[in-house]
């Protein structure tokens, strides 16, 4: 499959200023694609762009990976309601080295260029930069911007010359690339369409240069209708100390039917046969989530590792009454403890349960053994006793706790 059909199947096409997708068939582009580091971590939406960038290479094409010290330092302030506070110094240094981080995981085993713009801005002087870029840039390109009007506008909240300049500063990243490592690509998600723009303008005014944006659309929930990668508990992050491993892959495991499919052309490498596959059992036993399953186990797998992929499937399996306690081993078991309450060895079922708050009382703890609701490693108990060893008990269906 060419790399134009690809990204069509998989449903990466949105805004681009090739007249003709199949321009993306021909000799090698040098391209790049960019994150700002404001926060440490990447989440699922950026992971999509990555995903898509990923095939890119794979066609042959050449990455230039940007982790943005520099407008890490101002933040982009499209789709921004009020002025962004401003990150510290080291705030920026954590953040972009948790950002190159993912890239050399998301990316294992690929060829690409990792790059940091403020290697360029931090020896450009003010008057320089006006001078040889501002010079070039109308006043009316920058106040057109939806950004620019609507906080400018009658209920508006105002914005900085730091923030109106930000499209001007990521634009000169794509023409310093573009001048230094021949790049003449922007690939981008969809929210970054109009700074994307910014660049290829600046190309054409400074160099006389022409250069291309590629964008690829906001990924939505099917079954909602709203922006795709958010939970109960916020944004799903593929930093493990921000979403757990576990509730990463509990995430992936619990998408919704109907979009399914869509999901795993976009965030996994499978092929059309394997996910044509895939749909068919998903409609032949949609109580067994095949699908899900396999999303789950690919995107886990790519972000945190083969090993903790496997981890936290047993883990899955155990809670859920597909594998016996017995089979896990102690990185399984750190894992687990990290998800449900823990409490320590030497008490009985009855004091743990307590202890642990899941029932309010001993009286209640009794009555629910005693009533079959309370099981001991998937075993269903009906008299207290003591736990001298490593445990899971449960009670009813959704509520664990780990003796340990």
């Amino acid at each position: 499959m060419k790399l134009s059909e690809e990204l069509q199947w998989r449903g990466f096409v949105n805004q681009t200023t090739f007249s003709d997708l199949s321009e993306l068939d021909g000799a090698p582009i040098s391209f790049y694609f960019g994150v700002d580091p404001s926060a440490d971590s990447m989440q699922i939406g950026n992971l999509a762009a990555a995903m898509m960038v990923r095939h890119f290479i794979n066609h042959g094409h050449n990455a230039f990976l940007l982790v943005g010290g520099a407008t890490g330092m101002i933040g982009d302030p499209d789709g921004k309601a009020d002025e962004r506070h401003l990150k510290t110094l080291d705030e920026i240094a954590k953040n972009k080295a948790g950002i190159a981080a993912q890239y050399k995981q998301v990316f294992a085993g690929m060829n690409f260029n990792l790059v940091d713009n403020y290697d360029w801005f931090s020896g450009i002087g003010y008057l320089d930069f006006l001078r040889n870029v501002g010079k070039h840039v109308p006043m009316s390109m920058m106040l057109g911007r939806d950004f620019v009007q609507s906080r400018l506008g009658e209920d508006g909240a105002g914005i900085s010359y730091a923030e109106f300049s930000y499209s001007l500063i990521q634009g000169y990243d794509f023409v310093h690339l573009y001048k230094n490592h021949g790049v003449t690509l922007q690939v981008c998600g969809a929210d970054q369409w109009g700074n994307s723009i910014a660049g290829v303008d600046l190309i054409r005014r400074m160099e006389g240069g022409e250069a291309h944006v590629y964008s690829t659309p906001l990924v939505i929930n099917k079954a909602t209708g709203i922006k795709f990668g958010k939970s109960e508990g916020g944004a799903i992050w593929l930093d493990a100390n921000k979403t757990s491993v576990y509730k990463f892959y509990q995430f992936w495991l619990n998408v919704d039917d109907e979009g399914v499919i869509d999901y795993a052309k976009i965030y996994t490498l499978l092929s059309k046969e394997e996910l044509d596959s895939l749909a068919e059992q998903q409609q032949q036993n949609p109580s067994a989530r095949p699908a899900q399953r396999a999303l789950a186990r690919e995107v886990t797998t790519l972000v945190h590792g083969k090993d903790r992929c496997e981890s936290v499937e047993r883990v899955t399996e155990v809670l859920f009454g597909a594998r016996q306690f017995t089979d896990l081993n102690e990185n399984d078991l750190q894992m687990l403890a990290g998800e449900i309450p823990v409490v320590d060895t030497g008490k009985t079922v009855i004091e743990a349960l307590v202890e642990a708050q899941i029932t309010a009382s001993n009286g209640e703890a009794r009555r629910l053994i005693a009533g079959g609701a309370v099981s001991v490693n998937g075993e269903k108990i009906t008299d207290d006793y003591g736990l001298s060893d490593t445990a899971l008990i449960k009670k009813g269906k959704n509520n664990f706790l780990l003796v340990r």
